[in-house]
């Protein structure tokens, strides 16, 4: 369903839809009493029971990657789920209070006007069916589905329903994204490129890490299976799939790969010790192995269990031999690749740290800004910026911070994975204007109307904490963490 409603996004309605803000409810402050009790039963909103078979089925609609649910039981996603989980609930039950409903006209006229299934601009039933035939979807599960999403809508307008929007707000939010700011900046990644750790640092991490610096190898094999080999015919009939069939059966009831070769005539391609780039022990790309072929058979996780893969329309009996675990070499290129990364990590978190405490004391200044160039052999360079989409050095949320910060003002602005880091001095800033009567005036009055629903859809789920009562079962969680 989420992949649909991504494809549905392209859509005016769906854009609207899916751009609703649910509430991010925090439960671990409604009764957040954990308990054993019934095993069925994985959390209760007041009286209303929510069960383990409901939660696992949305789980599963959520398509955990391989590595999230090996990791379950030593993580707390499954607790966020449950918690996302249970906001919808709550959602359905404020929703179904207040009366809002969706009737069958209603859900007609969305469908109808949804651009994405029109045709010379009238609802056209055949893009409909096809698009539902694409998505692997029923009618009534996708209307079931906008109809929720309707009700959230209609509900979410009648919480916020009346606000008159100020003009100060507007020219703020306007404000906020329309500036030409006068700045000096140093780019710190350089700063951290020239700290080089010494040999005895990478020794070091290298030792302390060692289960992080290694190679999988896979021993694997396989077998193309044409209806040449199972049926003596080149065509892909009737009799081959029923024949595919019994292969794909045999298999499940334990069948060996050496015995369903035989038995249908295949050619084994074996393939030793590779690992996940496609290269051999000898770090010699593998020639006579295909790309999605490759990546299908070394997704496999045990050994000695053939499986059956379909690569666009070849079928292929694979198996996996067997699994070695080899630690690299401290010499390793991806190994030192890793090693520096790290250190640089650590340099710019403590760096940033310094920096940050000494602007927050008060201590970094233009001068001071000057010094730290200077003595670091680092270049002070001065830009104009005069919008947010001027991201030939900042991206565009790096700029949001710097028209935030005052004139005459030093500020350490970073991205959430520090890979982009700078020291900014704002020399001058100058507002533009905005005109009330044009489009932009309407474009922001949207946004400070969005920026205050949040304000009030705060207020409102905190009140929702004190509302309602919800009780986790943690036994139940436990158990649904390892049944995965």
């Amino acid at each position: 369903m989420a992949t649909s409603i991504g494809k549905l996004s392209k859509s005016f309605l769906v854009k609207i839809l899916v751009g609703i803000i649910i509430l991010p409810f925090v439960f671990w402050g409604m009764g957040d009493v954990f308990r054993g009790g019934n095993q069925n039963v994985i959390a209760t909103i007041d009286s209303k029971k929510i069960s383990t078979q409901e939660f696992v089925k949305y789980v599963n609609r959520l398509r955990l990657n391989d590595d999230q649910i090996k990791n379950l039981p030593n993580t707390d996603l499954i607790e966020k789920i449950l918690a996302e989980f249970i906001g919808r609930k709550v959602m359905d039950l404020e929703i179904k209070e207040s009366g809002v409903t969706v009737n069958d006209n209603s859900l007609r006229n969305i469908l109808k006007n949804d651009e994405l299934f029109l045709k010379d601009n009238k609802f056209s039933r055949t893009k409909y069916e096809k698009f539902l035939l694409e998505s692997g979807l029923t009618a009534p599960s996708f209307e079931q589905n906008i109809v929720k999403q309707e009700s959230k809508r209609q509900f979410l307008d009648f919480l916020a329903g009346g606000i008159i929007i100020p003009e100060e707000l507007v020219v703020n939010a306007f404000n906020k994204e329309n500036q030409i700011k006068t700045i000096k900046y140093i780019d710190l990644n350089l700063f951290y490129l020239n700290k080089k750790p010494s040999k005895e640092k990478i020794n070091e991490i290298y030792e302390k890490n060692k289960s992080l610096f290694m190679k999988e190898l896979k021993s694997l094999r396989y077998a193309k299976i044409t209806p040449r080999a199972v049926t003596g015919r080149d065509e892909y009939d009737d009799e081959f799939f029923k024949q595919l069939d019994i292969l794909e059966n045999n298999i499940l009831d334990g069948q060996a790969f050496d015995d369903a070769s035989n038995e249908n005539n295949l050619e084994i391609i074996n393939i030793r010790k590779i690992d996940n780039k496609k290269k051999d022990e000898n770090n010699k790309e593998v020639s006579n192995l295909p790309d999605k072929l490759f990546e299908k058979i070394f997704d496999i996780k045990k050994v000695n269990l053939p499986e059956i893969i379909k690569i666009d329309s070849d079928y292929f009996l694979s198996e996996i031999i067997s699994i070695e675990n080899l630690s690299k070499p401290i010499n390793d290129p991806e190994v030192l690749k890793m090693i520096n990364a790290q250190v640089n990590f650590q340099n710019k978190i403590k760096g940033n740290s310094s920096i940050v405490k000494d602007i927050s004391m008060g201590g970094f200044d233009r001068k001071k800004m000057e010094k730290f160039a200077l003595e670091n052999n680092l270049e002070l360079k001065d830009y104009k910026i005069s919008n947010l989409k001027q991201n030939d050095v900042f991206s565009e949320g790096i700029i949001k911070r710097i028209f935030l910060t005052k004139d005459g003002k030093v500020d350490l602005i970073t991205n959430s994975t520090l890979t982009k880091n700078f020291l900014v001095l704002v020399v001058k800033t100058q507002k533009k204007q905005l005109d009330k009567n044009s489009k932009i005036f309407e474009r922001y009055e949207a946004k400070a109307r969005l920026d205050l629903i949040n304000q009030i859809y705060a207020t409102y789920d905190q009140n929702l904490n004190v509302k309602y009562n919800v009780e986790l079962n943690k036994r139940t969680i436990d158990r649904v963490k390892n049944s995965f």
